[in-house]
């Protein structure tokens, strides 16, 4: 993982890349991309959405996300949005960490405290049969992640993973369980 530089937006890394690629055939009508960094997962869903939204608490990374996408967004997940989504993206923050010092990779607490904030304001802006997908680490504490994910009311699964020398990256894909609702 790098950075440009302390307090700047994320570069590309194997985890983007990963998440880019299992992206690239999804397709509907609107997708948001949380905590868009440099933009690359935006520009791969405008590929096949009629609408893309990216959302960053760093300014200097929706600078650089805007070079890419139109409809960029400085918030805090998606908690500035009024809107339902298809298909919501993110490459969490998802290695534990005992402080905040990168906002770009830091989890927090096993890795899931930052992800935790970031997944409960998703599932807000989800549509009736929207998607998440998300991406975490074999270093953070992903089955809270995904029981959280259930207690949200979604069918929670892992659908990739791959294999560095130092960690395994998984996608989790959650899908809006509508049986749940009355």
């Amino acid at each position: 993982m790098q950075k440009e530089s302390q307090n700047s937006y994320y570069i590309p890394a194997e985890d983007s890349i990963f998440i880019a690629n299992y992206l690239e055939n999804q397709k509907g009508k609107s997708a948001l991309d949380i905590g868009t960094g440099s933009g690359i997962l935006a520009k791969v869903l405008s590929k096949n959405f009629e609408l893309v939204v990216a959302t960053d608490i760093d300014i200097s990374a929706l600078k650089k996300a805007h070079e890419i996408v139109d409809n960029c967004i400085c918030c805090n997940a998606a908690d500035a949005l009024n809107a339902s989504f298809d298909l919501i993206v993110c490459n969490l923050p998802y290695l534990p960490s005992e402080k905040l010092l990168d906002r770009t990779v830091d989890g927090l607490q096993e890795g899931v405290e930052i992800p935790g904030i970031i997944i409960k304001s998703a599932s807000q802006r989800i549509g009736k049969r929207g998607r998440l997908v998300f991406l975490t680490s074999s270093h953070a504490n992903y089955d809270f992640l995904i029981e959280l994910c259930t207690s949200l009311g979604f069918d929670a699964k892992i659908v990739a993973k791959k294999k560095l020398f130092y960690e395994e990256l998984l996608l989790v894909e959650c899908v809006k369980d509508i049986s749940r609702e009355s």
